[in-house]
């Protein structure tokens, strides 16, 4: 039986003095059969509207209104304002209605305009409340002079009633989290979950949902591009004034709009010198907030992590935006072009490489290619996909040219895939994929599956910060220096870890030694399995082949007295790691230790000079640096093994190191050609003044020693501790003779 006060709720209430019509719009009725009628019956008193109710604002209403309509089942909207009749009598009355109330307004279709198919929730609701303006105590308030609770539709439940739209709010302040989750790239799902455990709510009972979340970040998305390249530009500037060593560059186009825009890092810059070998130039993502290509330089350093060189934002994939792209990047490197270059099958791409790095080998990322065969090959092969995928892996790890080519051939025959056009496209282009016909060019491993995921994982944990386009440059360098911060950790805690020799021969612990922890591994695993090789000598050189092969195998050229391998299956040439048919060699003729030339600098125990070294030694030094790095790294290792070793160290790098202070420190003058000559007890720095005018910026003259080397500690290379305590001026035809003897070398 309904209650009393429940069945007050259900007449209409209107003040006789306050007499209007109760029509809410043109077409909906004022009268509504009890039958038709829902009303909640969990309301009190104290919160149900009724006529003579004060307040002392029309919002002071609204929210009132509100509260009791979201306790209802509904929501409420806006409707009518009146005014009395008069000028200057301003607002006297409004209509509070059901989100319900009214009907769909008819709009006028237009051919040429699409049309939003969205359905309207209006039905011609009654419900309302009507606030009229008083003055009757002096001061103005609101009073309610007419209220209905009759709803012609049913009423939600309080767990449903929270989705209505006017019950979904984002606060000023959640909106400040969400930005600043959206600037660190999370996903909404992990934003709303993040948020669910700061205000310690239940899943799903947040005050808004993923929709307005993602309806609010697509509203700041919504900025002027002009004012948003200011901005970029702006924050460029700004990170180069505080950074000298931040590289960028950009284009305007002929309406003086940002056309494209290149960027890199100090920690970049310095990763390159060592580990810019070996590059992948990924464009195959685009920044969908705007619609712009993006373009990500990675490499691989000596621990098998990947390394940022730089990025690039275009407005066109063309061969114009592409050669401006590694124009810039070349400008940033200081014009080193890498060894070899991967990139995705981009035809405009592959003609700017050839125009901008003709040095370059170019080569296409295999994993780009994979990702593709689904939707290239499946509806095609059907349930024969699998099997021809491993007969491709099969055939692109071929050494031999010859065997691959008739193995395609084969391929085909048996799949019947003769006219696919995409079979036609992969064999076109075989030699910029395919293995045999890569063997001889450095890739630093960057072409296997495992590489590939921890490259493309780095890459994707900047790709959802879009938000703005500044907030992506941000996230950007907050993704470069972690990985930074990240790679020394895992460099310390490689280093830290024990070396398990398994083979016991003098070469794996040399190696052990010198190499990192990533690139000792590789070869460990080839010294393993030169154990399972035969060698035979031959006129030219050595047959090597596994011990339970008959014919076959590789042939290896050893010179022992240059210390020159080199094995026919290019092993070392693509990966900088000996193969087990050149260890095999080497052990058969006594080698114990791994010529210096086959521990490449690369993948030895050295890590990233600080921006300070690298920018004020010479380039000319800068090998000479790195290698010092290296037997400093030797040093450390092998002293650490015992304390008597620790003592000898110590007590000599001592001596060592008051000998290297007590020398003076390579001045930074740029009009100056410095000489440096070595002598056995000393070190003397002269300094002549060149006669053709200044040098070039960057240029150096080349250091050539005279008695013996010229050795120094790498703390000890500084701007900021420069001492000269003797300069002697050599007269210019000493100069002159030193010139025409070579001793010199001009800029």
């Amino acid at each position: 039986m309904m209650s009393e006060e429940a069945g007050e709720m259900m007449v209409m209430y209107d003040d006789p003095s306050d007499q209007r019509s109760l029509s809410l719009d043109d077409t909906s009725s004022t009268e509504e059969s009890p039958d038709e009628t829902r009303l909640s019956l969990e309301t009190t008193s104290d919160t149900v509207p009724y006529i003579g109710q004060r307040f002392g604002t029309h919002d002071a209403a609204y929210e009132f209104y509100s509260e009791f309509a979201k306790g209802c089942g509904f929501s409420i909207r806006r409707h009518r304002t009146e005014g009395k009749d008069g000028v200057g009598k301003g607002l006297t009355r409004r209509y509070f209605v059901c989100h319900r109330a009214g009907n769909t307004p008819v709009k006028n279709s237009n051919e040429n305009k699409p049309q939003r198919n969205r359905k309207s929730s209006r039905c011609g609701c009654q419900a309302y409340l009507r606030i009229s303006k008083t003055t009757e105590l002096g001061a103005p308030e609101w009073r309610v002079t007419g209220f209905a609770n009759h709803h012609n539709h049913e009423l939600l439940e309080p767990n449903q009633v929270r989705f209505l739209p006017a019950y979904r709010t984002i606060s000023d302040t959640d909106k400040s989290r969400i930005l600043m989750f959206a600037k660190t790239g999370i996903s909404v799902q992990q934003m709303m979950r993040l948020m669910e455990l700061e205000k310690c709510v239940e899943p799903g009972y947040l005050p808004f949902t993923e929709k307005d979340v993602r309806n609010l970040l697509q509203s700041f998305r919504k900025v002027d591009p002009e004012d948003e390249s200011i901005d970029l530009l702006r924050m460029f500037r700004n990170i180069k004034d505080k950074d000298q060593n931040f590289r960028y560059e950009f284009t305007l186009d002929s309406n003086n709009r940002l056309e494209n825009i290149a960027w890199s890092y100090a920690s970049s810059v310095q990763s390159y010198e060592i580990f810019g070998d070996a590059v992948v130039f990924d464009t195959t993502h685009r920044l969908t907030a705007f619609d712009m290509p993006l373009g990500i330089w990675v490499g691989m350093n000596n621990y098998g992590m990947p390394c940022f060189f730089g990025c690039v934002l275009l407005r066109e994939e063309n061969l114009r935006s592409f050669s401006w792209a590694l124009k810039a990047f070349l400008g940033f490197m200081n014009g080193k072009a890498p060894q070899t270059l991967l990139t995705d099958q981009n035809m405009c791409l592959k003609e700017a490489i050839s125009m901008e790095m003709p040095a370059t080998k170019h080569a296409l990322c295999i994993w780009m290619i994979v990702a593709k065969f689904p939707s290239w090959f499946n509806a095609v092969l059907g349930e024969r996909y699998n099997e021809w995928k491993a007969e491709f892996y099969r055939l692109y790890n071929f050494e031999a040219i010859e065997d691959f080519e008739l193995g395609w051939r084969d391929m085909v025959n048996c799949f019947g895939l003769h006219t696919n056009r995409h079979i036609t496209n992969l064999f076109a282009l075989r030699s910029l994929w395919a293995l045999p016909y890569l063997r001889s060019h450095f890739f630093a491993g960057m072409t296997t599956t495992g590489q590939s995921k921890s490259i493309n994982a780095f890459i994707q944990r900047f790709l959802s910060a879009q938000t703005r386009l500044a907030h992506f440059v941000e996230q950007v360098a907050v993704a470069v220096d972690f990985k930074d911060q990240a790679g020394e950790q895992q460099t310390m805690q490689q280093n830290l870890q024990n070396i398990c020799l398994k083979t016991g021969a003098p070469m794996e612990s040399h190696a052990a030694a010198i190499l990192t922890p990533f690139a000792f591994s590789k070869l460990q695993e080839q010294l393993i399995l030169a154990a399972h090789y035969a060698s035979f000598q031959m006129e030219d050189g050595f047959l090597v082949r596994h011990h339970t092969k008959l014919d076959g195998g590789r042939k290896v050229y050893w010179v022992p007295r240059e210390g020159i391998v080199s094995c026919s299956c290019h092993q070392f040439e693509f990966s900088g790691i000996l193969c087990r048919h050149a260890l095999r060699v080497l052990s058969t003729g006594n080698c114990f230790q791994i010529p210096e030339r086959y521990l490449p600098l690369r993948w030895r125990r050295i890590s990233i000079p600080s921006t300070k070294l690298l920018h004020c030694v010479p380039s000319d030094h800068a090998e000479r640096v790195q290698l010092l790095q290296s037997m400093v790294s030797t040093l450390i290792t092998e002293s650490a093994k015992s304390k008597e070793r620790l003592d000898i160290a110590t007590e000599h790098v001592s001596v060592l190191l008051s000998r290297i202070r007590d020398q003076p420190v390579l001045p930074q003058e740029e009009n100056a050609v410095v000489i440096t000559v070595g002598a056995p007890s000393a070190v003397v720095i002269l300094l002549v003044h060149w006669p053709l005018g200044p040098l070039h910026k960057n240029s150096y003259v080349r250091s050539f020693d005279i008695f013996g080397t010229c050795l120094m500690l790498l703390e000890e290379v500084g701007p900021d501790s420069i001492r000269h305590p003797k300069v002697e001026k050599i007269t210019m035809a000493w100069a002159n003779d030193c010139l025409a003897r070579n001793m010199l070398s001009r800029p």
